[in-house]
């Protein structure tokens, strides 16, 4: 029987192992396989404190040595099952059974790609997932984003800050974004948008060096015009500044030293289908995430007069401990990192949630959970 099992081997998981075993609840962490999360598939990182730069391999690596430093056993499997209806809870592996009287869900989230020929080869190479940690590495440089959404406008809007000029790609001819961040993305003179245009290839050997793109409906590629939210004809670009597409049928050229993927991200835990509450993308819903959704539909209610409560919240509410920001909708099942957090998606941001959750567990084990 152990006292807390830890699904996840990224930040959040190893940050919570290190707190609980200095806590002496001599934490077992599965890390899955391949171990490490996302960062294990980042090159440079230089916005986590403390250090300069480091690759991201060699920060998991710098991890899992502090933890098993005081006492984390860490196994390099994948949970394949788990059963989250009674306690003691069980997991299984492919060869193993184990029983804890604690859970800690910190599986992550995958951000999702357009499983193009020479993407993957080039990612960290100038393809990549997230502005906030590569986009100082395109300063003056011209990169591309591809998506509709809110996050496609929020990357696009952090890579203005570094890039000479943002090409913003989508499928369609109107975003889905909320009409603040595409008023905001209109107006930015560094951006340019290409609709109804669809990635099809990356181009390059050892970096990125450009886009080869696909008309969709066989529409002529459109722009936003600057400071306004209408549309116009845009004709084939003449240099590298304006425009560096060349028109062959209905593929064209565009000419960029970075590709940003804003398309979403799914969270791994399927697994945990039908055993934790989830919201509609698949992220857990922890305590905090249903108290901050809570007040904002009494805000919502009180401002517009809406009488009928949210039936999905009061339905569910009951069955959170509200005591533990990190819970889940199961008592002693926690969760943390990028599985809950939708927003930020951060190795620092995942760290801390871990840590919270790892407090949340030594304070249960100790005044909830009975002796088995």
């Amino acid at each position: 029987m152990e006292n807390v099992i830890i699904i996840g081997g990224g930040p959040a998981g190893l940050a919570a192992s290190l707190y609980l075993a200095r806590a002496n609840l001599n934490p077992l962490l599965f890390a899955g396989s391949p171990p490490g999360g996302q960062l294990m598939l980042t090159s440079d990182v230089e916005n986590y404190p403390g250090f300069e730069s480091i690759l991201g391999p060699q920060l998991i690596e710098k991890y899992r040595a502090h933890v098993q430093k005081f006492g984390t056993r860490i196994i390099d499997q994948n949970i394949t099952k788990v059963h989250l209806n009674n306690s003691p809870f069980t997991l299984s592996t492919v060869d193993k059974s184990y029983s804890a009287k604690a859970i800690i869900i910190t599986t992550g989230a995958k951000a999702l790609w357009l499983n193009l020929p020479n993407e993957q080869r080039l990612r960290g190479k100038g393809v990549s997932a997230c502005a906030t940690c590569d986009a100082f590495f395109f300063k003056d440089k011209i990169v591309a984003v591809v998506g509709g959404g809110d996050t496609a406008m929020e990357e696009t809007l952090t890579l203005t800050k570094f890039a000479s000029k943002v090409y913003l790609i989508h499928r369609r001819g109107q975003f889905r974004a909320s009409k603040i961040m595409q008023e905001r993305v209109f107006k930015n003179p560094k951006v340019e948008i290409i609709w109804n245009s669809m990635v099809v290839d990356v181009l390059g050997e050892d970096k990125v060096e450009g886009l080869k793109l696909k008309k969709v409906k066989d529409v002529i590629l459109n722009h936003a015009k600057r400071g306004e939210g209408s549309l116009a004809n845009a004709s084939s670009n003449e240099s590298r500044d304006s425009s560096s597409s060349t028109q062959n049928d209905k593929e064209n050229i565009l000419i960029v030293d970075g590709l940003f993927l804003a398309i979403g991200h799914k969270p791994d835990t399927d697994i945990f289908m039908r055993q934790v509450e989830f919201d509609s993308k698949g992220y857990i819903i922890t305590s905090a995430r249903l108290s901050l959704e809570l007040a904002k539909f009494k805000i919502q209610s009180s401002k517009f007069k809406v009488t009928v409560e949210n039936s999905k919240l009061e339905e569910i509410k009951n069955k959170f401990n509200l005591n533990f920001h990190s819970s889940t909708s199961v008592e002693g099942v926690f969760a943390a990192g990028d599985c809950v957090d939708y927003i930020y998606r951060q190795a620092g941001t995942a760290v801390g949630m871990g840590i919270e959750a790892a407090l949340d567990v030594e304070k249960w084990l100790g005044v909830e959970t009975p002796n088995y």
